[in-house]
């Protein structure tokens, strides 16, 4: 199916949140601090005040009243503007709001700051060895077989014995759409027009830091321009911006500028990962450990978990060991962006494999059926679906992969490789969530949920599941999302909103219909009343006997222009199973032998995700997760100069996979149920394209060139040393 929002967003009548204009709107501009790590002296206003058009300047001198952070607060945990300490580059320390844009930008120019500025911490190597996360949640642990008295004894023990450390820099989601905000204020009742993945997550931010009791917040969001995990949580932004809507009492509109996005909006972390695997001579696994070391910012951010959900969920071994650690720096604050333990911890993983693979002679491909896992690794928990062994097969099959050849390939100047990788993600977390459907005197048929579509297609997938249950063409739905008003939607995050929503909305829609049937059997104005055949319903009609009316045509009968119902869930799988989606890559890559420029030539993603609901945009979902792997893989960094400044805050040195640099992506999905999962039978699909797709890059490199680069990303100038 098409998208149900293509055609305003194509023709431009979708607004995003900096189109919003509200009466007497003013415009708010952040003032970033230009140090890493220290304290404010002074700051001199004087003719940033007097510029034209300012209406406001607030600095830690003059704040905007705030409150503290929760003890067990997501993300940062720090208030801007409320001390006068810089915990890192491009920290929020002053607002100016002005009558327009433009003014409020120049004003903000004119602030002169001083600082005592202290050495921050701005490097893993020189902060290492960080502090494991010790909650049973992270997945850090020890599984031994009976004997074996240490993970270091069991690779000592163990036949070939592979060990890799591979690192990777600071990445950002870099969404089309700049992080922006308008806030109004009437009754003592906020409304922001703003971008988000997580209604609830972001009411209780916003809320919490202003003072208010949730129900005093609503947020708009129809349409979001990319999020990533971006726009999961509000940051400093939003909630600067809404609190100067207080002061003041008019609507403010505040937009980072692009720079501002990579320095305030939280970041993937930048990590170092080692994986030591031990084998049998035939490559069957007797020992995994994974050990990463996550930048872990003093400001607070996301724990990154690498190997809970890549080396702890993917292959059989008796012998498994994770850490995961946390380095504090001074660095701004990171966040989840798009599989956000999961992409690094498979191109660990998998990088590792790869090399096993090499070090014993035999198929990669082959070498993870050797180890292939039923159950969940150290558990008897098998899982709700998997069907990865179809992936590699039907994925092998479509590339050409038993006709891969070997590293001496050549096109001329141009050297030809091959590699693969297994895709995985957690499908376990479905979020609680209410829909509404309603069908009215106008023919149609109306969805409600406060679900965010970010850009993934959720208000589609809404359509299409109600117009499934209701036996009606898709066209005569409307899907109503984006705003918390609604009944509550589940989270735009951790790929689970349509996995969460489906089987909601299809009761809903039931439970509708049921409703309908009942009116039309017991209300005395109904034409089919008191027949002596039950009512039923199908495809939008009413009958009994040989009677039949149209539901409009029953409504209007009535004299009612809607009949209803509304469900609620926040069910969960069964404890005795597990719930991942599974994937397979295939990719083929030239490396220029003179530039070492790598060029992405083909590349065959085959994944399992159960039900797909909508063919058109789970494949569009595989694409841009296998695009952000090709980033990942060969041109997303942002190093931390020694001064804590991010180098590439911006969208000409922070470097993106445009068109040139991606072929035709063969994306299939491998449609079936599963009804262990829930009844309607769909798990995530958003992040799993991101998992392993720049492993398999990787080891596609070192199949062309018989180099193995270990540091993301793989630059020309890695391979040309």
């Amino acid at each position: 199916m098409s998208r149900v929002d293509g055609r305003p967003k194509i023709t431009g009548v979708a607004r995003y949140s900096a189109d919003y204009r509200e009466p007497e709107l003013v415009h708010a501009v952040l003032v970033s601090a230009t140090i890493g790590l220290g304290r404010i002296n002074t700051m001199n206003i004087d003719a940033a005040q007097r510029a034209p058009g300012v209406l406001a300047v607030y600095t830690p001198f003059a704040p905007l009243r705030l409150q503290p952070v929760a003890a067990d607060a997501l993300g940062e945990k720090y208030r801007p503007l409320q001390d006068r300490e810089v915990q890192f580059y491009g920290q929020a320390i002053g607002v100016v709001v002005a009558d327009s844009f433009e003014h409020a930008r120049d004003a903000a120019a004119m602030i002169i700051t001083d600082y005592q500025s202290r050495t921050p911490r701005t490097s893993l190597d020189a902060a290492r060895p960080g502090t494991s996360i010790a909650s049973p949640e992270s997945g850090n642990r020890t599984i031994l077989a009976p004997g074996v008295t240490s993970i270091d004894a069991a690779l000592r023990n163990s036949e070939i014995t592979v060990e890799t450390t591979v690192t990777q820099p600071v990445q950002h989601a870099a969404a089309m759409e700049p992080h922006a905000s308008v806030a109004v204020w009437r009754d003592d009742r906020l409304t922001l027009y703003t971008g988000t993945q997580f209604p609830g997550r972001a009411i209780a931010g916003i809320s919490g830091a202003l003072g208010l009791v949730p129900e005093r917040v609503r947020i708009i969001s129809t349409y979001v321009g990319g999020g990533f995990g971006s726009r999961v949580l509000p940051w400093s932004d939003v909630i600067l911006g809404a609190a100067a809507a207080r002061e003041l009492n008019r609507p403010v509109k505040l937009v980072l500028s692009r720079s501002q996005v990579f320095g305030v909006v939280g970041h993937r972390s930048a990590v170092r990962q080692r994986v030591r695997l031990g084998a049998r001579a035939d490559g069957t696994l007797t020992a995994v450990s994974h050990e990463s070391d996550a930048e872990a910012p003093a400001v607070g951010g996301w724990p990154m978990r690498t190997a809970a959900e890549t080396s702890a969920a993917l292959y059989r071994t008796p012998n498994l060991h994770v850490d995961q650690r946390q380095v504090t720096l001074d660095t701004p604050p990171t966040w989840a962006m798009r599989a956000p333990n999961e992409a690094p911890g498979a191109f660990a993983i998998e990088t590792a494999m790869d090399e096993l693979a090499v070090a014993i002679g035999v198929d990669p491909v082959e070498l993870r059926m050797r180890n292939y896992a039923t159950t969940l690794p150290g558990t008897n928990r098998r899982w709700t679906s998997k069907r990865l062994d179809e992936c590699y097969r039907i994925g092998a099959g479509r590339f050409g992969w038993e006709s891969r050849a070997p590293a001496t390939n050549r096109d001329g100047q141009w050297q030809i490789g091959s590699g693969m990788a297994t895709a995985i993600y957690p499908a376990a977390g479905r979020s609680g969530n209410a829909v509404e459907v309603r069908f009215r005197d106008d023919g149609t048929v109306l969805a409600s949920t406060g679900v965010m579509d970010i850009g993934t297609g959720a208000a589609t997938a809404l359509a299409i599941v109600v117009a499934d249950a209701v036996g009606l063409p898709v066209d005569r739905v409307v899907a109503e999302v984006g705003d918390t008003i609604l009944p509550p939607g589940p989270g735009a995050v951790g790929s689970r909103a349509t996995g969460s929503m489906a089987p909601t909305a299809r009761a809903a829609a039931r439970a509708a219909v049921d409703n309908l049937v009942q009116a039309a059997s017991t209300s005395r104005r109904s034409p089919l009343a008191g027949s002596q055949t039950p009512v039923s319903y199908a495809a939008g009609t009413l009958r009994s006997g040989n009677e039949r009316i149209a539901f409009a045509d029953l409504l209007r009968s009535l004299g009612i222009q809607t009949i209803d119902a509304i469900r609620s869930s926040d069910d969960t799988i069964s404890p005795q199973f597990a719930a991942h989606g599974f994937g397979a890559h295939f990719c083929e890559v030239r490396v220029n032998s003179y530039t070492g420029e790598t060029r992405v030539t083909r590349f065959t993603t085959v994944v399992d995700i159960g039900r797909v609901i909508n063919a058109k945009a789970a494949r569009s979902q595989i694409v841009g997760g296998v695009i952000f792997g090709i980033g990942h893989a060969l041109l997303e960094a942002d190093p931390i100069e020694p001064s804590g400044r991010l180098a590439a805050a911006n969208l000409a040195d922070y470097v993106v996979p445009v068109n040139a640099d991606v072929p035709f992506i063969d994306a299939v999905c491998l449609d079936g149920d599963d009804p262990d999962f829930s009844d309607v039978g769909a798990r995530g699909v958003g992040e799993l394209g991101t998992v392993g797709s720049a492993a398999a890059i990787g080891n596609a490199v070192f199949n062309a060139t018989g180099i193995r680069v270990r540091d993301l990303p793989i630059h020309p100038e890695a391979l040309l040393r």
